[in-house]
């Protein structure tokens, strides 16, 4: 009989070992830290509405200065830029318009060793806000030049990469290079343990996997990541010191000595109907600093 305790007892063990363990659980979002120690943020699409927008700065911003300013709910980091010139890396579509461009960036487009890699760079996944005739959103992740499906409109989408989930696309986004079948170089210390920022979907609802100092990841890692949990779509935003979370229940931050970085593009939840114009929303914030005076 004490054997049979003890068997189930060490089965629950494991069992609870293994199940992520819950930070938060809100309407909008649940927050949860799996076995592996990384940080999975689950966004109930329906229940968020037209509120999972993506936001640009017209300089550079830390992820926390963001989710104060706009008052959102959460924000994650989200593309790749150049921090010499301040532009784009990555593109970025809001209200069915291009905001952020990387043909613009002349430091990336002139790069002379980058060239013969260009289209690889330009193509590389992003992640898809898609509206339907009936004005529904779905969520969709593919690569920049893949086709809008049949009926939908682009309403948002932030590009990074690369995708992780079904297939790991290392050296199609010009991630890594091989000669000879041996890799040559990498980008974004891909094959290497670092932070980690990643977006998936599943059942038309949004994941967010953050993999912090602590726990760091290679990109192979997270792409293993994103399939344990099921995602049917899943790809890398910007990484390592980039990685960056800010809801009221957690704060994350990956750049050395714990000094946010600053950043071009993100991913918010807004907690409010959303705002056209972004300097709008500065200057509501600032009113409100002034009654807090």
């Amino acid at each position: 009989m004490k054997k049979i305790l003890f068997i189930n007892f060490l089965i629950l063990f494991l069992f609870m070992l293994f199940q992520p363990f819950a930070i938060a659980k809100t309407k909008l979002y649940n927050i949860s830290q799996d076995s592996q120690g990384i940080y999975v943020i689950k966004i109930d699409t329906e229940k968020a509405k037209k509120n999972l927008v993506p936001y640009i700065s017209d300089e550079l911003e830390t992820n926390l200065d963001v989710y104060n300013k706009t008052n959102a709910k959460l924000a994650v980091n989200a593309g790749f830029f150049d921090p010499k010139n301040k532009k784009t890396v990555s593109y970025v579509v809001m209200d069915y318009k291009t905001v952020l461009d990387p043909n613009n960036n002349e430091n990336l487009i002139n790069n002379e060793a980058l060239k013969p890699y260009m289209n690889k760079i330009l193509n590389r996944s992003e992640f898809r806000i898609l509206e339907d005739v009936q004005g529904k959103l779905y969520y969709d992740i593919a690569n920049h030049s893949d086709e809008i499906k049949e009926g939908f409109k682009l309403k948002h989408s932030i590009q990074a990469g690369p995708m992780l989930t079904p297939d790991l696309k290392l050296e199609e986004e010009f991630f890594i290079v091989k000669k000879d079948g041996k890799i040559v170089s990498e980008s974004a210390s891909c094959l290497h343990k670092y932070a980690r920022t990643a977006v998936g979907i599943k059942e038309n609802n949004v994941y967010l996997f953050i993999a912090t100092n602590e726990n760091p990841m290679s990109l192979e890692e997270l792409s293993l990541l994103t399939q344990k949990w099921g995602m049917e779509k899943a790809m890398a935003f910007d990484g390592g010191g980039s990685t960056s979370f800010d809801s009221p229940e957690l704060h994350i931050i990956s750049e050395k000595d714990n000094q946010a970085r600053k950043l071009k593009s993100f991913l918010i939840l807004q907690n409010q109907k959303k705002l056209h114009d972004k300097k709008i929303v500065l200057n509501i914030h600032n009113i409100k600093l002034k009654k807090k005076k």
